[in-house]
């Protein structure tokens, strides 16, 4: 139609231009918020840009929401400003049916977002982090104390003293282990556990088991047995950052978690995240357009108004749902997708009820 045509026309050079603009900001952003640090390693300018390059994608799956809110917000107040929308609306075209290209163009750009965010974000953000560390001397810790973990559903508890992930050795190791029923079966406590590439090798090991024909406890010095087969990266989950796995690796990491006992709702609020986050695009546009249909005066100024103060909302209940599923108080999924839900019905009935 014409006037599909005529609403992307006007749309997208204003879109290109915004979103430019807030990848920029974004990487000065993030160039002067290290800049001590840089100075203080005296880190080399081609270096610098290279850690802003690799930003770069980060800073476009910043941008791209608030770029369609802006850009939607400013198109329609300015044909609203220059009397356009109100010839179209005498023509007989409703509102809702004038924005379709918006909401069209918001969707799309979910889809992309999440793709994009998935191929090239992760892994850029991931080279950007690195290279930081390199060149501020910083480096991630290999080392991890107090672990608790759960193997073999439950059955086997292993508890660490100290994981040194570079050696792939356990110190102070102490593996319980317990039939179906969690009935006692034994202890193994040793000094130390070294991964051979197939199972653990220990040291200084002895054993606790229950003897049902004597109806004692026994104590005696332990050998080793190639049973205890459990990877090294089982005691290393919290070492992954999980912002940068991609969406499946993220899911497995959660789920890995979950069934080793250790902490899993962070991973599962993260894994869920990354879908809803997605969605932003959406809202954002729904909302920019629900909010410019409301206004006669001051048109441009009140709809970039309104729609930020919209959007701001809805982060804000975002980042509040979600630090809730992070620690536990609901489960991750609701804190994930609540916000959407709630701002994607809010967006369509004031869409609905928009005056034309």
């Amino acid at each position: 139609m014409i006037l599909d045509r005529y609403v992307v026309k006007q749309f997208f050079p204003v879109f290109f231009a915004v979103l430019a603009m807030f990848i920029l900001l974004l990487a000065i952003i993030d160039i002067f918020v290290n800049l001590p640090r840089y100075l203080t390693y005296e880190v080399a300018v081609l270096d610098v840009f290279r850690v802003t390059a690799f930003y770069l994608p980060k800073s476009f799956s910043y941008a791209l929401p608030i770029s369609l809110l802006f850009t939607s917000a400013y198109l329609l107040g300015d044909l609203y400003a220059r009397n356009e929308l109100t010839s179209i609306f005498a023509s007989g075209i409703p509102f809702r049916r004038f924005c379709r290209p918006i909401l069209i163009i918001g969707f799309a750009a979910s889809v992309f977002s999440f793709f994009f965010d998935d191929l090239i974000v992760i892994p850029t953000l991931k080279m950007k982090n690195d290279l930081s560390n390199i060149l501020l001397r910083q480096r991630r810790s290999e080392f991890q104390a107090d672990i608790v973990v759960r193997a073999r559903q439950g059955r086997l508890t292993y508890t660490v003293d100290f994981f040194d992930a570079v050696q792939q050795n356990l110190i102070g190791v102490s593996i319980i282990e317990q039939d179906e029923n969690g009935k006692f079966i034994s202890l193994i406590r040793a000094h130390r556990a070294t991964w051979n590439g197939q199972h653990w090798v220990f040291t200084n090991a002895v054993i606790y088991d229950w003897t049902e024909d004597e109806g004692f406890l026994r104590y005696r010095n332990f050998s080793g047995s190639n049973e205890y087969r459990e990877e090294p990266d089982i005691f290393r989950r919290n070492l992954v950052n999980v912002e940068e796995l991609g969406f499946r690796d993220a899911g497995f990491l959660a789920r890995d978690l979950r069934d080793l006992g250790l902490p899993f709702q962070d991973a599962l609020s993260s894994y869920h995240h990354r879908f809803s986050f997605a969605t932003a695009s959406f809202v954002v546009t729904i909302l920019s357009i629900s909010m410019g249909g409301r206004f006669r005066k001051n048109i441009l100024l009140m709809s970039l108004a309104s729609s930020l103060g919209a959007a701001v909302t809805f982060y804000v209940i975002e980042m509040i749902s979600m630090m809730m599923a992070r620690i536990g108080y609901i489960h991750p999924f609701a804190g994930a997708w609540f916000p959407i839900f709630i701002f994607i019905i809010a967006g369509m009935l004031l869409l609905r009820t928009a005056k034309t």
